[in-house]
C-alpha cells in the first residue's frame, strides 16, 4: 500500500489520560485478597479494642515494667541451672527433630506425588503432614505432659510430632522437585521399587533433606523454651517459675542468656547448611555434589571408548568399589555426621528418654489422641465460641502491626536494596534478635505490664511477626529482576520511586503470599500466648487440660485447624498462580 493510501494513525493524546494496567486474573486477585484482609484487619481492631490512645497506654506501661526489669539480676540466677537447664533444652529439641525426621522420611514419599504408590497413600500422607501442622505444639505438650507427667519426654514428642507438619511437607516438595530422568533411567533396568528410591531418589533429595533438619533444628530450639511453661521440661520450667514469683529482673537476666544461646545455635545450624547445601553463590556446587565431581549445569562425561593410542585400564568391578576421594569437603561432611550421631547418644543419656520409649507407649499416645475426639457440641459453649473469635482477631491485628513494621524493614535488610551495607548489616542483626526471643516470653512480659486481655496478646505476635515477616520479604526483594530497577533509575527516579516502582510492583506476589503465611501462623499462635492470659482460647485450653476434658481439647483444635487450612488454600492458591 502505498503512502498516499495508507490510512493515517490516529494521534493519541498521551496527556488526557493515564495509562492504567490491565484488570487481569491476578490483579483481581490481589485486589480481593487485599480487601478481605483489610476488613479483616478493621474488624479485629474493633473486637480486640486496639486503638492508638490503647497502644500509647501500653507504651507507657512497658516503661515502668522496664523500669522493674532493669538491670537484671545476673548475679541472682544460678548459674549451674540455667546451664542445666539450657542442656535439657537443646537435648529436647535434638531428639524432636530426630524424632520428626524419623517420621517425616517415610510420610515424605507417600506424600509425594511422583513417588506415591496409590492416590489414597498420597492423602493419607498429606493428611498426616497437615494435622501435625495445625495442632501447636504446646497443645501436644498439654496432653503428653497429663499423659506421662512433668518430664523431658513430653517436651520430646511435642516438638517431633509437630515438627512433621512442617519437615514432611518440605521432604515431600524436594522429593516432587527431583530430576525424573536418573529415576526414569533406574525403573528402565527393572529395579525394584525400594532399589528406584534409594538410587534415583534419595541421592538428590539428600542436600535438601539435610538443610531442612538443621533449619528445624534452629527452630525446634526455639520452641524448646517455652514447653516448660506446661510442664514439658528445659529452660521454660525456671522462666516460668520466675514469672509465678514476679522476679522480673531474674526472668530477663535468663531470658538474655535464652537470647544468646539461641542465636549460637542458629548460627551454628546456618553454617552446617550452608556447608552442605552450597551456600548462597548462585551457580555454586553443593557439598554432596563436590564430593561425588558434579556440577550444576555440567552434563556428565559420556562414557566411551578411549582416544586411539592412549592406555586401556582394566577396572575389575567385581572386586573394587568405585569410592569418591576423601576431599576437604567430605570430611567435613563426614565430620558434621559424627558429630550429630555424638550428639544424639549424648541427648539420650543425659535425658535418659530412648526411642523405645516413644515406640513402647504408641499405643498409649493413640488411645490418649482418639479421646480429643469429640462426640457431642456439648464442649462448644458460648464462653469457647467468643474466645475462638478473639483468636481470630489476635492473627488478624498481630498479622497487620507486624506487616506494617516489617515492610519498610525488610528493604532495609534487603542486601540488592539496602542504602548502605552497615544498614544491611545492621537490619538482619536486629531480625536474628527480635526472632530468638519466643512470642511466649513475650507475652509474659506485656502482661505483666498492661494486665491480662487480648492486647499483650496482639503486641507478642506482633512483635514475633516482625522478626519472621521481616527476613521473608528481604528474601524475597533480593530475588527480583534487576532489569526494571535499571530502567527506572535511568530515567532519574528518587530512590524512593525505584523501590515503590522498580522493586514493590515486582516483589507484590511473593509479599502478599508471605503476609498469607504469617497470618497463618498468628491465629495457631494465638492460641498459644492465651495460655498466659494474652486473649485468646488458650486459657480454656489450660482449664481443660487440667480438668481432663479432652473433647474440649480437641473440638477446639478443630475449629483452629478448620480457618488455618482455609487460609493455607488461599495461600497456597496465591503462592501458585501469582508468583
Amino acid at each position: 500500500m502505498s503512502a498516499a493510501t495508507a490510512t493515517p494513525t490516529p494521534a493519541v493524546p498521551l496527556g488526557g489520560g493515564r495509562l492504567r494496567p490491565p484488570w487481569t486474573t491476578t490483579r483481581v486477585a490481589l485486589t480481593v485478597i487485599a480487601a478481605g484482609f483489610g476488613a479483616g484487619v478493621i474488624w479485629s481492631f474493633g473486637r480486640v479494642g486496639l486503638s492508638l490512645s490503647t497502644l500509647i497506654d501500653g507504651l507507657s506501661d512497658m516503661r515502668r515494667l522496664f523500669g522493674e526489669m532493669l538491670p537484671p539480676d545476673f548475679a541472682g540466677i544460678d548459674r549451674g541451672q540455667v546451664l542445666e537447664l539450657t542442656l535439657d533444652t537443646f537435648f529436647i529439641a535434638l531428639l524432636g527433630t530426630v524424632l520428626a525426621v524419623g517420621v517425616s522420611f517415610p510420610v515424605a514419599f507417600l506424600a509425594a506425588r511422583n513417588t506415591s504408590p496409590h492416590p489414597a497413600a498420597f492423602y493419607a500422607g498429606r493428611a498426616v503432614i497437615v494435622s501435625a501442622r495445625a495442632i501447636p505444639d504446646l497443645v501436644f505438650a498439654l496432653v503428653f505432659v497429663r499423659a506421662f507427667g512433668i518430664g523431658v519426654l513430653p517436651g520430646v514428642l511435642a516438638i517431633g510430632l509437630h515438627a512433621v507438619g512442617m519437615v514432611g511437607k518440605l521432604f515431600a516438595d524436594a522429593v516432587e522437585q527431583i530430576d525424573e530422568g536418573p529415576r526414569e533411567a533406574i525403573v528402565a533396568t527393572g529395579a525394584s521399587p525400594l532399589q528406584v528410591l534409594s538410587s534415583g531418589v534419595l541421592p538428590q533429595v539428600t542436600p535438601s533433606f539435610i538443610g531442612t533438619a538443621m533449619y528445624r533444628l534452629d527452630i525446634n530450639f526455639r520452641t524448646a523454651t517455652i514447653l516448660g511453661f506446661v510442664g514439658a521440661g528445659g529452660i521454660g520450667l525456671l522462666l516460668d517459675l520466675y514469672k509465678g514469683s514476679l522476679r522480673y529482673d531474674l526472668m530477663l537476666a535468663v531470658t538474655a542468656f535464652v537470647v544468646v544461646t539461641v542465636i549460637v545455635v542458629e548460627w551454628a545450624s546456618a553454617q552446617v547448611r550452608r556447608t552442605v547445601l552450597g551456600g548462597e553463590t548462585v551457580g555454586r556446587p553443593s557439598l554432596l555434589q563436590r564430593i561425588v565431581g558434579r556440577r550444576p549445569g555440567r552434563a556428565p562425561q559420556p562414557l566411551g571408548p578411549e582416544p586411539s593410542g592412549a592406555a586401556t585400564t582394566e577396572v575389575a568391578f567385581d572386586h573394587e568399589k568405585l569410592r569418591p576421594p576423601w576431599t576437604t569437603e567430605r570430611v567435613r561432611l563426614a565430620t558434621f555426621g559424627a558429630i550429630g550421631l555424638v550428639l544424639v547418644v549424648i541427648a539420650q543419656w543425659w535425658t535418659d528418654v530412648s526411642f523405645l520409649d516413644v515406640v513402647t507407649s504408641s499405643g498409649e499416645i493413640l488411645s490418649l489422641l482418639g479421646r480429643l475426639v469429640p462426640t457431642d457440641l456439648d464442649w462448644f459453649t458460648p464462653d469457647i465460641r467468643e474466645a475462638l473469635v478473639e483468636t481470630l482477631a489476635l492473627g488478624f491485628a498481630a498479622t497487620f502491626l507486624g506487616v506494617l513494621v516489617a515492610l519498610p524493614l525488610g528493604f532495609l535488610a534487603a542486601r540488592n536494596v539496602a542504602p548502605a551495607r552497615w544498614v544491611y548489616a545492621a537490619a538482619r542483626y536486629l531480625v536474628v534478635v527480635v526472632r530468638a526471643v519466643p512470642e511466649l516470653i513475650i507475652a509474659v512480659v506485656f502482661v505483666a505490664a498492661v494486665g491480662l486481655g487480648p492486647f499483650p496478646g496482639v503486641m507478642a505476635l506482633a512483635v514475633g511477626t516482625v522478626g519472621f515477616a521481616t527476613k521473608l520479604f528481604a528474601d524475597a526483594i533480593e530475588e527480583v529482576s534487576p532489569g526494571p530497577r535499571e530502567g527506572v533509575t535511568s530515567t532519574g527516579a528518587t530512590r524512593v520511586q525505584e523501590s515503590s516502582t522498580g522493586v514493590l510492583t515486582q516483589a507484590m506476589p511473593a509479599l502478599v503470599g508471605h503476609t498469607l503465611y504469617m497470618l497463618d501462623i498468628n491465629i495457631r499462635s494465638s492460641v498459644i500466648v492465651g495460655i498466659v492470659g494474652a486473649g485468646g482460647v488458650g486459657y480454656y485450653l489450660i482449664q481443660a487440660q487440667k480438668q481432663l476434658r479432652w473433647d474440649t481439647i480437641g473440638g477446639i483444635m478443630l475449629v483452629v485447624f478448620g480457618v488455618v487450612f482455609a487460609i493455607e488454600l488461599i495461600s497456597t492458591w496465591v503462592r501458585r498462580r501469582l508468583i
